[in-house]
């Protein structure tokens, strides 16, 4: 894939991902990374006793290290692709043009090694480096996140169960939920991170055959080869062992984690999108923004709705890399080297892209054009109010039970008022305050301090809500803020 417009030139650059994961995944910072691995093996290979002449082993000078360090970015795209399309491989491809601008040190590049010591080994570097960047990111996003879920910890709000009104929450324990998600998400991306390891120097079918006889028989220094050269890139830990390629079920373990990201981030947009429909929550909107061509007065979730379409092309990556996993035959097929070089970079920048929607979304910033989700209070007040009759029946139910009455029989009686109102209201003949006024009535409710109970604020009927906010944030986001507190603050624009 030498082409600068091939798999890399898609809709999410420039779009929708950041500059930084664009770069990361196009076809420079590959092939860049290749050229940095071919002369940490030479390096290694020269350290562990290639740089004198023996007589017997082939050598390696200090000066083709030089000449090969003081090419490591000087990539000619189109040289290269003419290569490929003679030689029809990438990696001898890029082999003949570092040769073309490096001649006195072709002996040596590659010396031992197959096409998935780059490949391979690349992209574990760049998915190492991604991972980093989906956590920063994701930081960032969890950090404003609580900030809002701290703002509104005590505002009352119509919880929903079957998206049917339900007892009281409040908006910022609400998004705990959100925030809860995500911080699974963070683990589960850091774990995979720190665990991921190197594919090494192993060879053609992962023997590391070749490397063997370079050292004349000497196993402790192939072993020190693999261990040296992961070190000189970064990694302390190497595969254990490998065909010719490292097991394609890391993949499958790093692109479900991306998935679990994605599928807390088209929970949460899900949710804006549902409350944007009942104007309580709205997501940012310019002075100048259309919601439509047509209907003038639309005011559309689009970023929500965006995260969630992104969302949804990432959960249905990981199904692929699941195909790719089950097919590989005995130490390797090439069947799976054009998907991978697909879904691989377009999970990361998908992810990328809806993390970036996410902190524009939530993120307080300046100016009357650009605030972070903006909370009507008013018209969530007035949806508490019409349906906190329904709320207060089961205090009333509660405190019937301990002046002694039977619970069953209260319910039932709850039930029935509760229903005749609501076909009454949905009629448009009457409103939710007849509930408690007929249930006053009742001989259920005759032992019970009725008017003190209908007479409590929306606030009594949040339970814990406030301080299980307080308590979340100190015990679960607190540990990330310092975690990452020099990377915090950050804000995200929208290129569309």
């Amino acid at each position: 894939m030498t082409q600068p417009t091939d798999v890399y030139d898609n809709p999410l650059i420039g779009r929708y991902a950041s500059p930084e994961m664009a770069e990361r995944w196009g076809p420079l910072r590959k092939f860049r990374t290749w050229r940095r691995l071919w002369l940490a093996l030479a390096e290694a290979e020269a350290e562990l006793g290639l740089l004198a002449d023996d007589g017997k082993s082939p050598r390696i000078a200090q000066a083709q290290l030089q000449e090969l360090a003081s090419h490591l970015d000087d990539i000619d795209l189109k040289r290269a692709a003419a290569h490929e399309k003679r030689l029809r491989h990438d990696v001898m491809a890029h082999i003949h043009a570092l040769g073309d601008v490096a001649p006195g040190c072709k002996e040596i590049v590659h010396l031992g090694a197959t096409s998935c010591y780059v490949t391979d080994n690349a992209d574990l570097i760049l998915m190492r480096e991604s991972l980093d960047q989906l956590c920063t990111a994701l930081a960032s996003v969890i950090d404003a996140l609580a900030t809002f879920s701290k703002t509104w910890k005590d505002e009352p709000t119509l919880g929903f169960t079957h998206f049917q009104p339900a007892q009281l929450t409040t908006v910022g324990k609400r998004a705990t939920l959100w925030l809860f998600d995500f911080v699974l998400d963070l683990h589960e991306l850091e774990r995979r991170r720190d665990e991921l390891p190197f594919r090494g120097a192993k060879g053609t079918t992962g023997t590391q055959a070749s490397f063997l006889a370079l050292f004349r028989g000497d196993h402790g220094k192939v072993k020190a080869l693999d261990a040296l050269v992961a070190k000189k890139m970064g990694f302390n830990s190497v595969f254990p062992v490998t065909g010719q390629t490292y097991s394609r079920k890391i993949d499958t373990q790093i692109l479900d984690a991306l998935n679990g990201l994605a599928q807390s981030a088209h929970k949460w947009g899900t949710d804006l999108r549902l409350l944007a429909h009942r104007q309580e929550v709205d997501e940012p909107f310019e002075a100048d923004q259309i919601g439509s061509s047509a209907m003038a007065y639309k005011r559309n979730p689009m970023r929500a709705e965006r995260m969630c379409s992104l969302a949804r092309f990432i959960s249905g990556l990981p199904a692929i890399a699941a195909n790719t996993v089950s097919t590989q035959w005995f130490e390797r097929t090439l069947d799976d080297s054009a998907c991978r070089r697909l879904y691989i970079p377009q999970a990361f920048l998908a992810t990328d892209a809806v993390l970036r929607i996410a902190l524009n979304l939530v993120t307080q910033r300046t100016g009357p054009e650009h605030r972070g989700l903006m909370v009507n209070r008013p018209v969530i007040a007035k949806n508490v109010r019409e349906h906190l009759p329904y709320m207060v029946t089961e205090n009333l139910m509660m405190a019937a039970v301990q002046a002694g009455e039977d619970r069953q029989e209260v319910h039932e009686v709850v039930r029935l008022h509760s229903h005749a109102v609501t076909a009454r209201v949905k009629a448009g003949e009457g409103t939710t305050a007849e509930l408690l006024e007929n249930l006053k009535r009742e001989a259920a409710f005759q032992k019970v301090d009725f008017a003190a109970i209908a007479g409590q604020s929306s606030r009594e009927f949040v339970g814990r809500s406030p301080e299980q906010v307080e308590e979340f944030l100190a015990d679960h986001i607190e540990p990330i803020r310092k975690r990452y507190a020099n990377v915090l603050g950050k804000t995200a624009e929208l290129h569309v």
